[in-house]
């Protein structure tokens, strides 16, 4: 994984621990809609989440466990009622898994340190990666550049 400092410089690469908790304590944890989104694979309506119109500068954490996961700098209005990224901070710092339910073939993006799920990438994002990192706000939790 990799660190980053609030003011979204990155640090040092580090070697952590997973962070694995039961069922019950990521009830006591999240919130009903992050509980559904993160732990089963849930998607908030479009539209409907607090980050959608959001264009502070900082960093969006997991909101399980903290990790860095993007940058507000690469945060644009994909039009597709998600917060989207054209790319993470990190690539240390999230897992790609082939996701095939709802009859099509996708990557899900999870966080690599608590396997939270966050949302999907697509390959109809602007340059320079052409990818449209599309994730759920309640995946997120955003804190302001200091």
């Amino acid at each position: 994984m990799v660190n980053f400092a609030p003011s979204g410089a990155r640090l040092d690469r580090v070697k952590v621990h997973k962070v694995i908790k039961t069922d019950q304590e990521w009830h006591r944890q999240l919130s009903g809609s992050a509980y559904q989104v993160t732990r089963h694979e849930g998607t908030e309506l479009p539209y409907s989440g607090k980050y959608v119109e959001l264009h502070a500068r900082g960093l969006f954490r997991c909101i399980c466990c903290d990790t860095a996961l993007f940058d507000s700098k690469t945060k644009y209005d994909s039009g597709t009622g998600w917060p989207s990224f054209y790319q993470p901070i990190a690539e240390d710092n999230i897992n790609k898994i082939t996701d095939s339910t709802l009859g099509m073939t996708r990557t899900a993006i999870s966080c690599a340190r608590c396997d939270a799920h966050l949302g999907h990438v697509f390959s109809d994002g602007p340059q320079p990666t052409g990818l449209r990192y599309c994730m759920n706000s309640v995946a997120l939790n955003f804190v302001p550049s200091v």
